[in-house]
């Protein structure tokens, strides 16, 4: 499963404490963002990750984070 999602996270050392945060979280997925985005875009690929728990976790550190509507 891939999923993507829409933030305003803009400083990369921010998007690198998320990363971190969520793979504790979800150890066996890809996680990255694409902050050149103008939806400084997170994507996370994986088999065993809940999107809701990911937006729960970042909206927690402060931050914006829902699904990508396509």
């Amino acid at each position: 499963m891939v999923e993507v999602f829409v933030t305003n996270v803009k400083r990369v050392a921010a998007a690198k404490e998320i990363v971190a945060l969520l793979r504790e979280n979800f150890p066996d997925s890809k996680i990255n963002f694409d902050l050149e985005d103008r939806d400084k875009v997170l994507r996370i690929e994986g088999t065993d990750f809940q999107p809701g728990k990911v937006m729960m976790l970042v909206n927690e550190t402060g931050f914006y984070c829902q699904i990508m509507e396509d």
